[in-house]
């Protein structure tokens, strides 16, 4: 079932998703040739709980940590360890931070050092994707409006969409209806409605969409390989249009970049 938020629950929902949004920005300048993504991993639950929320994603389903952190050919669901990051290295960072009995989760696909090209032509590509299918969150449209928006430019740039992970619903629990798959037919699936609130994670692969599961039970990697991009907002419809929750402006604050692509999708001003 659905659960709509009420305006007040969902400034409430966008509390935790930028001590989220906040936690990658501290993260994307710790990002570098050397550090284990263990270290990142301890970095952000000091940082998380000093913001007066709890990490959402540790003890959850058995999660052994903060982050899931997932290199190269990793999709998602990567646990944290102690080899380095190595220049040319790409790196999903998934994060979830629990207040006010809400949960915030969004993830950003970092570059180690100097990228080659087609695997920082991908990243691109995939960041494009999410926002191409967040202008399809929006009231009277459903569920495969979304997915087939993803899937239709990734595929057009020649990747695979991941089909066994999605998107999901988000509020007091991580996981809500409906899932948000990163494919499908326009005008199926269910309905959106005022005050729904999903996270939107485009999973794209370089190649094959087929993946396969390491022995920890968590780890997803390409069948193929090659590498896979992730990324992920919080997204809320405030009337009848996609409402970020969450944010890349901090990773980009650290990074020295200028965007202004989620200016659509701000009905609200953020203050730092």
């Amino acid at each position: 079932m659905i659960k709509t938020k009420t305006l007040e629950e969902i400034e409430l929902m966008r509390e935790s998703a930028l001590i989220v949004s906040k936690t990658l920005g501290m993260l994307a300048k710790e990002v570098q040739p050397g550090v284990t993504t263990l270290q990142l991993d301890k970095l952000a639950e000091e940082f998380i709980r000093d913001h007066g929320a709890v990490p959402g994603f540790l003890g959850l389903y058995d999660f052994p940590n903060t982050l899931c952190m997932s290199p190269n050919a990793q999709v998602v669901h990567g646990i944290p360890n102690d080899t380095p990051l190595e220049e040319g290295d790409i790196i999903s960072i998934d994060c979830g931070a629990l207040k006010n009995e809400f949960y915030g989760d969004h993830a950003y696909t970092f570059e180690v050092g100097e990228v080659d090209k087609a695997t920082k032509e991908l990243l691109k590509v995939t960041k494009e994707s999410l926002y191409v299918g967040i202008r399809e969150f929006k009231t009277g449209n459903r569920v495969g409006d979304v997915g087939y928006a993803i899937q239709n430019y990734c595929e057009s740039h020649g990747y695979g969409v991941v089909r066994e992970l999605v998107g999901h619903g988000l509020g007091r629990k991580m996981h809500e209806d409906p899932e948000m798959p990163n494919y499908g037919r326009r005008g199926r699936g269910k309905k959106f409605s005022e005050g729904m609130v999903v996270a939107i994670e485009p999973m794209i692969n370089l190649g094959t969409h087929r993946i396969k599961q390491l022995r920890d039970g968590w780890t997803i990697l390409t069948a193929d390989g090659k590498p896979s991009a992730h990324f992920e907002h919080d997204v809320a419809i405030v009337n009848g249009k996609p409402e970020l929750l969450s944010t890349f402006k901090y990773i980009y604050e650290a990074l020295g970049i200028e965007s202004d692509e989620e200016d659509e999708f701000r009905q609200k001003t953020l203050v730092s």
